[in-house]
């Protein structure tokens, strides 16, 4: 990826940007699947250019912290990529994953083609339908404008900082859910 740019993904590989709390807790586990080739943590939805973590933390930049996963569709789809999402955070709360709170913190899948936009769609439909959640999915689906790369001391944040708290008592359950849950999907 260019400098928060939607550009082109090598050949053959795709993108998917979502956001849902703490990047930290998503890129962690994102990393972990099988045809997952690239995380990267960062920036959209938001209104200020080139903003840095320090800025999207105070909750006025309009930007949620968001990852953006470039993966190999021909090993996991988005369709899977999209289960993972609605497994490892809360999509019915608004602005707020547990103790995180604020606009940053928000729920959103960020779609780059109308297909994307369309099978984000139906999944909410089919996860309200099947009432998994007591309450409504608050998630919403927006036209991916620009994505802006976080500063490289996010990059693979849980593994390089086991000692630090959050990772333990917040990162690592969320890791752990999503082993359990999609053991068939784990990267060798």
């Amino acid at each position: 990826m260019t400098n928060g740019a939607t550009g082109a993904t090598p050949t053959g590989l795709a993108t998917a940007t979502l956001a849902g709390g703490c990047f930290w807790c998503l890129e962690a586990v994102f990393r972990q699947l099988r045809g997952v080739r690239e995380v990267k943590s960062g920036y959209s939805g938001g209104h200020e250019p080139n903003p840095t973590y320090e800025q999207v933390c105070t909750g006025t930049t309009g930007h949620a912290e968001t990852v953006r996963i470039t993966y190999d569709p021909s090993v996991i789809s988005y369709g899977d990529l999209l289960d993972v999402y609605f497994t490892i955070h809360d999509p019915t709360t608004v602005d707020r994953q547990g103790d995180d709170i604020g606009p940053q913190y928000r729920s959103v899948v960020f779609f780059e083609t109308p297909e994307e936009e369309r099978e984000a769609r139906a999944k909410i439909a089919a996860l309200e339908a099947a009432h998994v959640w007591d309450a409504p999915i608050v998630t919403s689906v927006e036209k991916l404008a620009r994505f802006w790369p976080a500063e490289e001391r996010h990059d693979n944040y849980f593994a390089l900082n086991p000692q630090n708290p959050y990772c333990g008592l917040v990162i690592a359950p969320k890791v752990a859910k999503a082993r359990k849950k999609f053991l068939e999907k784990l990267a060798p």
